[in-house]
């Protein structure tokens, strides 16, 4: 691990964090909703625009570019991040921002991500033109067009190797759902059961209804600023212990369809941080579908590979467990902001702010982003109670 690296250990934080309602049509702009989600997170932090001098956000499809927001605030900002990239890159956003303030290029740089994911821009929809990816145009040929018939391929793997069945699955959408009860931001509130899930459709095999994330109108927003700056703001800093991010093989790419880039991205993030799996107090694992976490649990050494699907039906996973996951509910009940909103659970539950669904004494989190599809990347962060 670099030195310069781990100097960056602790030097920057978290000071606010900000929504919009997620909804199945906003009825605004992606612009308006970005807008939003900024001033939401400077209020929370006790800031105001003239505190500004960055921002940073990532797009795929539906976006408001950085240079767009500026001046739509009235903003003066000496450093911008406009990521090409989806979910996959959700957490590096973030990372590259506190590199920006403890480097001295900005002081506060609000992160943020909108999107209009379900009444306008679908995340499989089709006839959009240039793909987003070149692998895509081997695989739209064979029917492959979608973003869960493609982990569907991989979950099958998954399951042939290493006997995951389909009530694994079901018990971490029954889990996560249970977490989404308590959290009045969530868009789906009403419990599941296992029968609940076992009965809700096809949409790609094994991959049924309540599999899937949930395609959201919304947005999100965290304020990154130095750790002394956030020390003397509204909220109780959150710091950036560690953050990483990298390329490799994709989904689409790699030789062995059961491992993630995650498996490659982990070792490199608990080296900056110091830490390792077992001082993580609550996960908020990328989850746009149901195996994608049974996979990370897995790659971030939660347990043994092939065993993400008995450990995450073991209750270990939910409150109470040795390693409570998606609190808020996750993309598969609180709603897909396209990872941000990951970080922004991971702080409420490290300033003791989560309501019904705290984890007691959470005091190191960590969050990741989508683990490697379409783009050859992955990242996450592990943040840390002051």
């Amino acid at each position: 691990m670099p030195k310069r690296l781990l100097e960056l250990r602790d030097r920057t934080a978290i000071a606010g964090i900000g929504y919009t309602p997620f909804t199945k049509d906003s009825g605004v702009s992606t612009l308006t909703l970005a807008c939003r989600a900024v001033l939401a997170a400077l209020e929370d932090a006790g800031l105001t625009p003239d505190d500004v001098d960055g921002l940073a956000t990532h797009r795929v499809g539906d976006s408001a570019a950085p240079s767009l927001v500026a001046p739509a605030l009235g903003l003066d900002v000496t450093w911008h991040l406009d990521q090409f990239g989806g979910g996959s890159v959700s957490h590096a956003v973030v990372g590259q921002a506190a590199l920006a303030v403890a480097a001295g290029v900005a002081d506060t740089v609000v992160c943020y991500r909108a999107i209009n994911a379900r009444s306008e821009f679908r995340m499989g929809g089709t006839g959009r033109g240039v793909p987003v990816s070149p692998e895509v145009q081997y695989q739209a040929p064979y029917g492959l067009v979608a973003p869960a018939q493609h982990f569907a391929l991989y979950a099958r793997a998954h399951m042939l190797r290493y006997g995951t069945r389909p009530e694994h699955f079901g018990h971490l959408a029954v889990t996560q759902r249970a977490n989404a009860v308590k959290n009045p931001r969530a868009l789906m509130r009403t419990p599941i059961t296992l029968d609940d899930y076992l009965a809700s459709r096809w949409i790609a095999e094994p991959f049924r209804l309540l599999d899937c994330c949930l395609e959201t109108d919304g947005a999100c927003a965290v304020v990154v600023t130095t750790a002394e700056r956030a020390r003397a703001l509204r909220r109780p800093r959150v710091l950036i212990s560690a953050a990483a991010w990298g390329g490799g093989t994709s989904h689409l790419s790699c030789d062995d369809p059961t491992v993630t880039g995650a498996a490659a991205l982990a070792p490199r993030l608990y080296a900056q941080a110091g830490l390792g799996p077992g001082d993580i107090d609550v996960a908020e694992l990328y989850d746009c579908f149901t195996y994608s976490v049974i996979v990370q649990l897995e790659d971030y050494g939660f347990c043994p590979k092939g065993e993400g699907g008995p450990y995450a039906a073991s209750g270990a996973i939910g409150p109470g467990g040795e390693l409570p996951v998606n609190t808020h509910g996750g993309f598969l009940s609180e709603g897909y902001v396209h990872g941000l909103n990951h970080v922004a659970e991971a702080v409420s539950q490290l300033r003791g702010e989560a309501g019904d669904r705290q984890v007691p004494g959470a005091e190191v989190a960590l969050s990741t982003a989508q683990p490697g599809y379409i783009l050859p990347a992955t990242s996450a962060l592990i943040l840390r109670r002051a």
